[in-house]
């Protein structure tokens, strides 16, 4: 099996009213039908505006949110009718790499401590064994073993984020969730620690579901690309297919959104007009309608369906359509 986790028409909403006073309740829709493979020992990006329900996914994957519809299946299992045990056990295998490294770790909590605790929660062994591996992780992720004894707020924000990711593998995980884990540091640890996953996915076979909005970051660490508006998947490829044959009019605004020292190409740049409409209200047809330059007239009535350039590459839009 080469999917390590598969989501099938993932939907999601919350409860929200219209205002402190009111009674009405609406809903929010977050995930709009998302359908994902990810490969085994692979870094999928997931792309997209923030607020359009990437982190949200995240958390659906860890079943830390359930969802109202839909599937999410892990080697071949659907998580969503694990039991106790079985969900003790899957999140042994499924962990997170939060965004900001200054709040996700425990300020009363010496280094050893951090990495001590999934360790003693999960029953690794006795404390020679749990002294072992958290020496291990420390090699592994860069983390000096004098400094164990030390808190989390002595150390830099490249530290901490060490600090982090070896708290996440000490329990020997096969799927990361990297939610925007180099966005809260300078340029030239964000390198650093992009560097380090990299080298921690060789070393260690893992699969990473690599969450970003910087399209520079996601150009250098991904083996395959997922493009998010609305939430749902509106263009899906490899690398070379995102960044090198982008099809999606959106995929296209973020690719001009980046910043570039000299602009020698006579190609017209999208420019994206306003904001994400609400996502109270499930809008009819095509999700990017009101905002696309090249909108058709069906696009307002009719949603898209998934159209394939190539065997790893499809996107949602009309404009390719032949049909």
């Amino acid at each position: 099996m080469n999917d390590i986790l598969k989501i099938l028409n993932a939907r999601l909403k919350f409860k929200a009213n219209d205002s402190f006073l009111s009674d009405k309740v609406t809903y929010i829709n977050i995930l709009n039908d998302v359908n994902l493979k990810i490969k085994r020992g692979e870094i999928l990006s997931l792309v997209g505006e923030s607020g359009c329900g990437k982190t949200t996914l995240g958390k659906s994957i860890l079943k830390l949110i359930n969802l109202n519809s839909g599937h999410i299946f892990f080697n071949g299992k659907d998580i969503e009718l694990f039991n106790k045990k079985q969900l003790f056990e899957y999140r042994k295998q499924v962990q997170i790499i939060f965004q900001n490294p200054y709040a996700s770790l425990n300020p009363k909590m010496t280094v050893y401590d951090i990495l001590k605790e999934p360790l003693d929660v999960h029953k690794w062994g006795g404390k020679d064994d749990i002294q072992r591996r958290i020496y291990e992780i420390c090699k592994l992720t860069g983390i000096d073993i004098k400094s164990l004894n030390r808190y989390s707020s002595e150390f830099s924000g490249g530290q901490r984020q060490r600090i982090a990711i070896a708290r996440a593998l000490v329990l020997n995980p096969q799927l990361i969730i990297a939610d925007e884990p180099v966005s809260a540091l300078d340029v030239s640890i964000q390198a650093q620690i992009i560097n380090l996953l990299l080298d921690l996915k060789n070393k260690l076979n893992l699969t990473i579901l690599f969450i970003s909005h910087d399209l520079s970051v996601v150009k250098y660490i991904s083996n395959f690309v997922a493009i998010m508006y609305l939430g749902q998947i509106i263009e899906f490829g490899n690398n070379d297919d995102i960044f090198n044959n982008y099809k999606h009019p959106y995929t296209k605004a973020l690719m001009d959104s980046i910043p570039k020292i000299s602009k020698n190409s006579k190609e017209e740049n999208i420019t994206i007009q306003g904001e994400l409409p609400s996502l109270k209200t499930i809008q009819e047809g095509c999700k990017f309608y009101s905002r696309c330059p090249y909108s058709l007239p069906k696009c307002k009535n009719y949603t898209p369906s998934n159209v394939y350039i190539s065997n790893s590459h499809y996107v949602n839009c009309f404009l390719y359509d032949i049909a």
